[in-house]
């Protein structure tokens, strides 16, 4: 079965905020390295809502952060605030799944729960 686009971005928004409150969930068990990776996929499958809504290509997540910086912090679309966000994400993200020995703490990754919720919110905004 085809679906719209409007079908898509919907969905992407829909996997954005799930992934935030499955980043909450484990917040309370002090899993915070798996927070951190919930957090920068929340923030990942809103821009890709946008990027689906903008008919903006984005094949990789280095892609999809480039693009995003390009099309929405560059041309001050969205706050540069939500750029550094994205970008922080994407670093613990990549530290907390592929180096050893990196271990979060409550105090890095909390703080950006509610960060992340506002990102969403201000891209979906634009949705």
């Amino acid at each position: 079965m085809k679906r719209t686009r409007e079908e898509l971005v919907n969905y992407r928004l829909w996997r954005a905020k799930d992934s935030l409150e499955e980043a909450k969930i484990l917040a309370q068990s002090e899993h915070w390295n798996t927070v951190a990776n919930r957090l920068y996929y929340s923030a990942f499958y809103a821009i890709n809502a946008l990027f689906v809504k903008n008919e903006i290509q984005g094949a990789t997540h280095s892609g999809v952060k480039s693009n995003f910086h390009q099309e929405f912090i560059k041309t001050g679309i969205l706050d540069k605030e939500l750029g550094r966000l994205y970008s922080n994400l994407f670093n613990k993200r990549q530290e907390g799944d592929y180096q050893d020995f990196q271990i979060f703490d409550k105090e890095t990754i909390e703080p950006l729960i509610d960060k992340v919720s506002n990102f969403i919110s201000e891209i979906e905004k634009l949705l």
